[in-house]
């Protein structure tokens, strides 16, 4: 199963895993499960990261090796479905998600539930 994290999840697999739900923490720790982070999570944390509004470890990307998380690109196909999907949820990152999950038919593991909104399967984080 392929899992594509949201920004919360991330910060939470990496520094507080007890905060996801068993489930979540579970499939996150399968080994036969590739879990990715999209760029577009990268960049969300390290924007929140530079306003202040959040503190990162020392390096993020490091983090994320260590915790065998892969980084999923954004191309342009996934810009394009981003922008064409419904406007159910309006944060760009989300949609880029949303977009990328529909592509990959990957699970988007996430405590936002506008994300059910979509035809993109969502674990419960």
């Amino acid at each position: 199963m392929i899992l594509l994290l949201d920004a919360h999840v991330v910060l939470w697999a990496l520094a507080d895993p007890e905060s996801l739900a068993p489930e979540a923490r579970a499939a996150i720790a399968e080994p036969g499960n590739e879990v990715l982070v999209s760029v577009g999570a990268v960049w969300e944390l390290e924007i929140k990261q530079a306003a202040g509004k959040l503190r990162l470890g020392a390096d993020l990307l490091a983090d994320m090796d260590r915790a065998r998380f892969g980084v999923l690109s954004i191309t342009a196909i996934d810009a394009v479905a981003a922008a064409r999907l419904p406007l159910h949820h309006r944060d760009p990152f989300d949609r880029m998600l949303i977009a990328q999950a529909a592509r990959l038919d990957a699970a988007v593991v996430t405590r936002d539930a506008a994300f059910t909104a979509y035809e993109v399967e969502v674990l419960p984080a």
